[in-house]
């Protein structure tokens, strides 16, 4: 495997630490702001707005840039505005640069995407996406709780200065490893209006549906975990980031479990994913208050939550397979809906005096719409013809494709 594959993953896992690590500092940056905790929870929402527009945007703008140009420019802007974050003392300013470097971020997954596959053959793409996707694992597993850490102990605005200066040396990464001259649309490329035909069957559309559901489902909870753990559970702020890691430990697990058994049944790790989801999303809801039952609850959280991110993925591009580039850049915007949705939903309930238990409850509800959409497409799926199921390059499992 190239060794650049590996270093796309190491800046995925920068940007992605970002992404994750403002769940276990909100208290402390609404704090510092001046602001509500609903509010810095905001802070998430706004970096999942910038992900939802710049996904499909970039995917296209940057299809016959030069890759490593276009990396190097979208980690660069990634890095400024983190720099720009943590020296701003306004809150609104804060905002916009969560919004600009998501967008770019969106756009490095992008670039990181085509980039991998090319480098790595056609004989070793599975492994290659993997190990740049990873990254993001990772971020979850140590980035998210080491990010608390840093942030409690040194304050937030640290923790945005470890982020940078960790994009920047895989800025170096890239510059070093990644081939010059080469556009990411090498070739006959993508046919443009043939995606955007693909674009309108009604199953993919079902399949983006599942996935902001799913993702808001998780989200909800999550994003205000810290602060449960805090204000509700009862557990003393240096306990955070153990409990935090213990969640990226059940997503990890979960990620690869999840993996092993999305290509052959999509449907099944689906079903299994969100009623786990459902089931442990009511019992954090009941049992909010009592430490030694939230804790391994919240390992199960990210266990279930993560189990189903590959048949998410392998869904869009089972039903859309005609337009890879747009269906991959669409479901990265509805997990954007989700993380959207999902910090929104919740604080709505926070302001509105309920506290943080009832967010468990919330997640289930959103859990069974999401199951809900798994039954449609699975009745759906029963029901195609065979030549539109049968045979396709991914996704196509024994139980749906």
């Amino acid at each position: 495997m190239p060794l650049a594959v590996y270093v796309l993953g190491l800046a995925i896992f920068a940007q992605g630490t970002s992404e994750l690590m403002l769940a276990g500092l909100l208290p402390e940056m609404a704090a510092d702001l001046g602001v509500s905790v609903p509010d810095a929870g905001l802070l998430i929402s706004a970096f999942a707005i910038g992900m939802l527009v710049g996904a499909p945007v970039l995917a296209v703008v940057t299809l016959r840039w030069p890759r490593r140009t276009a990396l190097l420019a979208f980690m660069a802007v990634f890095a400024v505005s983190h720099v720009v974050g943590a020296l701003t003392p306004d809150y609104g300013t804060l905002l916009v640069t969560r919004v600009v470097g998501a967008f770019v971020y969106a756009g490095f997954w992008a670039v990181a995407a085509v980039t991998a596959i090319g480098l790595a053959g056609p004989a070793a793409r599975g492994r290659a996406m993997g190990i740049v996707a990873g990254g993001l694992t990772v971020a979850t597993t140590l980035g998210l709780p080491a990010g608390t850490l840093v942030g409690q102990s040194l304050g937030w605005r640290a923790a945005f200065w470890v982020v940078a200066a960790l994009s920047a040396l895989a800025a170096i990464g890239v510059l070093a490893t990644v081939p010059g001259g080469v556009a990411a649309g090498d070739g006959p490329g993508p046919s443009l209006r043939r995606e955007l035909r693909a674009l309108a069957g009604p199953r993919l559309w079902l399949a983006l549906g599942t996935t902001a559901l799913a993702t808001a489902a998780l989200l909800v909870t999550f994003s205000y975990l810290s602060a449960m753990l805090t204000g509700t559970t009862g557990l003393a702020p240096g306990w955070v980031p153990a409990v935090l890691a213990l969640y990226g430990a059940g997503s990890l697990i979960g990620i690869t479990v999840g993996g092993r058994t999305a290509d052959a049944r999509p449907f099944t790790t689906l079903y299994a994913g969100l009623a786990g989801l459902v089931v442990i999303s009511g019992a954090l809801a009941l049992t909010a208050g009592v430490a030694w039952l939230v804790v391994p609850l919240v390992f199960l959280l990210g266990a279930f939550g993560f189990a189903t991110n590959p048949a998410l993925n392998t869904r869009v591009f089972a039903v859309a397979h005609d337009a890879p580039t747009l269906a991959a850049s669409v479901n990265v915007s509805a997990f954007n809906v989700g993380i959207t949705a999902g910090p929104w939903l919740g604080g709505l309930l926070i302001a509105a005096g309920h506290g943080y238990a009832p967010l468990g409850w919330i997640g289930a509800a959103l859990g069974v719409l999401a199951l809900g959409t798994v039954a449609l497409a699975a009745s759906l799926h029963r029901r195609a013809p065979a030549g539109v199921t049968a045979g396709q390059p991914v996704g196509a499992g024994a139980d749906g494709a």
